[in-house]
């Protein structure tokens, strides 16, 4: 079915994914570079988070959720369009676009019948061509098409659907429209317009990434209006900073989640929030100050589950249970299933995700073979999630394969490889199979 038909045919299905007589509404939260650890729910000391504190004891916590790479662009590629690593268009950060036959979540529940809403970083197309939001099933975008455009807090510049526009405030010598607080307000005024549902909203914040260009330039590269409420801490000024880029996240995912309880669609909006990838070392900052990778093993760039395990939250008032803490193991390219079910909508066939409808209400998920990754950047490198095991293999094909017991460590601490031979051989042939080439991202080994 080619993607026409298919959205057409989504178009005509009855809602059938539970008992309710209307659709939810569905917002997605996705912070930038934000570690495992880096929230009071998943262990973090020195920063507080109280609106996601609560977000977690008021909904699903889950353990054992995925980011779709270990950088932004594919990891939103493989959120959008339901492929892992191994089929997804977007492979890496290089600028390129989704094409016309790519099928994303925002199509689908455009064509169920939602408004579709993106305020924040996109990453997946360029002006003017096939990959921009407004031409992947939103009807409304705010924000940054490119990934390295969205390294900076204040632009001088952003889109607005397909028309750049100029923030004035940010030509002065005092810059003054800070991007996380322009986004908010936009999503804040999307709620407003579409308390009537159903609806889609992606806020696709840019914070805690730093700005790199500005460390190469001052040595701190976190942005934000001002410290507070850590500038009296004997941390170093990029710390402080970092810091207080989370408390603001922290305080403006509490504004919707407040702007949600004031209009009254509690109960009729699922709200859910993750990380697209793990924590940087990138801006000045100290990940090691923050524990922002928790228990686990490796940073952004890394395909160790630091690099790659989100703290990941869902919130549904009335719908599903508070106070869950799930072990499920997903990944961002269950996200499109599970939000075409939602929708009472039909996921495409051939993409590489699973509902985890299941796991918001305790019960088991579908089964699956393996999860699977792989990083284009200084080699190629793999890594597959297979039942407890995790096998890593870096820089090139000719490498060992690393393997790790992650129910008895967490913190990919002790390879085990040699100890299981037969569950190396699985995960090779898996590194194998699980991937097509890609002219866009072809291999390039490295010794």
């Amino acid at each position: 079915m080619n993607r026409r038909n298919f959205l057409t045919t989504v178009a005509a299905l009855p809602f059938a994914g539970s008992a309710r007589t209307t659709k939810p509404n569905i917002v997605l939260i996705l912070a930038d570079d934000l570690g495992y650890g880096d929230l009071g729910c998943y262990g973090q000391k020195l920063v507080a988070t109280p609106n996601l504190d609560k977000f977690a004891a008021d909904g699903v916590r889950f353990t054992q959720f995925y980011c779709g790479s270990t950088v932004c662009a594919p990891s939103r590629c493989a959120l959008m369009t339901g492929m892992h690593m191994g089929h997804a268009r977007i492979r890496g950060n290089a600028r390129t676009d989704l094409l016309p036959e790519d099928v994303t979540v925002a199509e689908i529940l455009k064509n169920a019948g939602y408004k579709t809403c993106l305020s924040g970083k996109w990453g997946l197309g360029t002006a003017g061509n096939s990959g921009i939001p407004n031409r992947q099933g939103f009807d409304e975008f705010y924000g940054f098409l490119d990934q390295k455009h969205a390294h900076t807090q204040y632009p001088t510049q952003l889109w607005q659907n397909e028309e750049e526009i100029f923030l004035d405030g940010n030509f002065g010598p005092v810059r003054k429209d800070y991007a996380q607080e322009l986004f908010t307000k936009r999503a804040l005024d999307f709620l407003d317009r579409s308390k009537t549902g159903p609806f889609f909203l992606f806020l696709s914040y840019t914070t805690p990434h730093a700005n790199n260009e500005l460390t190469r330039q001052t040595g701190n590269g976190m942005e934000l209006p001002g410290d507070h409420p850590y500038q009296d801490k004997p941390w170093p000024k990029p710390d402080r900073d970092f810091a207080g880029t989370v408390s603001r996240l922290d305080r403006d995912v509490g504004s919707i989640l407040a702007k949600i309880k004031e209009l009254g669609i509690d109960e009729d909006t699922i709200v859910l929030f993750g990380s697209d990838n793990g924590p940087h070392r990138e801006g000045g900052n100290n990940p090691e100050l923050f524990d922002s990778n928790g228990p686990l093993r490796g940073i952004k760039r890394d395909l160790y589950d630091g690099g790659i395990r989100t703290p990941f939250l869902v919130r549904w008032t009335g719908n599903i249970k508070p106070g869950q803490v799930s072990d499920s193991v997903c990944a961002f390219w269950d996200i499109l299933p599970t939000f075409a079910e939602l929708a009472g909508a039909k996921a495409p066939t051939a993409i590489d995700g699973i509902s985890f409808m299941p796991a918001l209400h305790g019960r088991a998920m579908a089964s699956r073979s393996y999860l699977y990754w792989e990083f284009h950047e200084a080699g190629f490198s793999q890594a597959v999630r297979f039942k407890n095991w995790k096998g890593v293999r870096r820089k090139n094909r000719q490498a060992p394969v690393e393997l790790y017991d992650i129910s008895a460590d967490t913190g990919e601490t002790r390879d085990v490889a040699a100890s299981h031979p037969e569950v190396v051989k699985r995960i090779m042939e898996i590194m194998s199979t699980a991937r097509t080439e890609s002219k866009t991202f072809p291999v390039r080994e490295r010794p």
